[in-house]
């Protein structure tokens, strides 16, 4: 059963900017923490920004600044709004709650980003 579809990556240039989206199940919406992921080739799958679900973020410190996590509870979607990307964000984003057990992963979306 698929319970995230994420969307809106892309190729950009560094310096630009991108939105992904992540759809959840209204379940999983409501009652989780939920949170995105990248991975970069030959990287391990890092937690990049999380909110819970009365909004609190929490962001890594490549991405302070640059990125903005929020949540639209009329859509069941979580947002990353990703500002002035560097090569180094190039990876595929995945989005999955952060308590574990993690649900399986899904396709996730690519980001990249060209210097």
């Amino acid at each position: 059963q698929v319970q995230v579809l994420e969307s809106g990556g892309g190729l950009v240039q560094a310096g630009g900017s991108l939105r992904l989206s992540c759809r959840a199940s209204k379940r999983l919406f409501d009652f989780h923490t939920l949170a995105w992921y990248r991975q970069a080739p030959g990287k391990q799958r890092d937690l990049v920004a999380a909110i819970t679900t009365i909004g609190q973020t929490n962001y890594t410190n490549a991405v302070k600044g640059r990125f903005t996590i929020s949540r639209d509870n009329a859509l069941n979607t979580v947002y990353l709004q990703m500002n002035n990307l560097v090569p180094e964000d190039t990876a595929v984003y995945h989005c999955n709650r952060v308590i574990r057990p993690l649900l399986s992963w899904g396709q996730g979306t690519q980001v990249t980003v060209s210097s």
